[in-house]
Parts: structure tokens; sequence; C-alpha cells
């Protein structure tokens, strides 16, 4: 039985829940719901940065962040199930992975300073340019958003626009429609996307 330590608000940690889905493992994650800012839990133990998620294994091995788990989900299961075999493939999917990844860490930005940072301390150009990186990675996605058989990338991108949905009332739909559309395909293909929606 594997622990997988996160939070529900967490688009890594929805990435990883529904990468355990994908390749049958769901019944062997024990998930434990995470508070990152409490000092008393054991998570800072288990990844020293305190960051979520984390994947504690069989033997206590801790694995984090959300591609080292997946990566591991991955071949756990066999291989292929959610990074393509096939070079060119394996990585068009990482190179999606890595564009909601990056789409997330700014959102996440702009969560937090809106959020915790007093109104009179805010950096809005700061702001803006995190903006700016969102504005352009959505651009990009509704172009041409992840084809072909559902892998990594497709679930990437999934929980980054569930982030976005999440945290900032999904406005990036009105400028999107044809990424709104893939987005409503790839949820109705993929029962714990649904399933782990807030």
């Amino acid at each position: 039985m594997f622990v997988l330590r996160y939070s529900k608000a967490s688009p890594y940690a929805r990435k990883v829940r529904i990468a355990g889905d994908i390749c049958g493992l769901s019944d062997l994650i024990s998930i434990k719901d995470t508070d990152t800012k409490d000092p008393n839990n054991r998570l800072r133990d288990e990844n020293p940065l305190g960051k979520i998620p984390v994947l504690i294994l069989e033997n206590g091995t801790a694995l984090y962040d959300s591609r080292v788990i997946i990566d591991y989900l991955d071949c756990y299961s066999g291989g292929g199930k959610l990074i393509p075999q096939d070079a060119h493939l394996k990585f068009e999917a990482l190179k999606y992975q890595s564009l909601a990844d990056g789409l997330n860490d700014a959102a996440l930005i702009i969560r937090h300073e809106i959020a915790v940072r007093r109104p009179q301390l805010r950096d809005d150009e700061f702001i803006l340019y995190q903006q700016e990186k969102i504005d352009r990675a959505i651009s990009v996605l509704s172009k041409l958003p992840p084809q072909g058989p559902i892998n990594i990338g497709h679930i990437a991108v999934a929980c980054a626009l569930g982030y976005l949905d999440l945290r900032f009332e999904g406005n990036w739909r009105y400028s999107s429609p044809a990424l709104v559309d893939w987005l409503e395909t790839f949820s109705a293909k993929t029962p714990s996307f649904r399933e782990t929606a807030l």
C-alpha cells in the first residue's frame, strides 16, 4: 500500500490521483489530506521542501514532486500508460505536462498575491507578468490541445484548466471555446477527473 499526501485544491496532487487511477493503482494508494502549513505533520520529514504531493512507498521511501511520482506509477504499472514509449509521443506528452505545470505555477503565484498578501504589498506588475504567462499558455492550448490517446500531457492540461476554474472562476473559458470542448471531452472519458473535482 502506498500513501499519497495531498491537498484537494492542488492541481499537482490531482494529477497524481488521476494518474494512479489510469494506471489501475487506485486501490493501492491511501489518500491522506495534508496541511502544508502544519509544522507538526510528517510532511517536512518526507519532503524537506514541505510541498505536496508526496508518495510514500511500502518501504518508507518518499517520492516527490508530481512528475517523479507519475513516472514511478507509470513504471510500476508496466510502463506506457501515462508516458508514451515512442520517443516522439513521449516528449510531446512531457512538453504538454511542462506547459501545464508552468501555467499552474503562475496561477498559484497570483493566488498567493491576491489571497495572502496584504493589498498594499501586492505587486500588480508581477501579477500581470504571471497572468500573461497564463494567457499565452491558454492561447497555445486553444490552438493545439493534446491529441491522441490520453497520456500525462492530457492529464496535466486538464488539471491546470480545472485549477483555473476553481481559483479564477473559469475566466479562460470566455476566449477559448475549442479548449472548453476539449476539456469536456477529456472529462467525459476520464471518471477520475470528475471524481477529483472541487
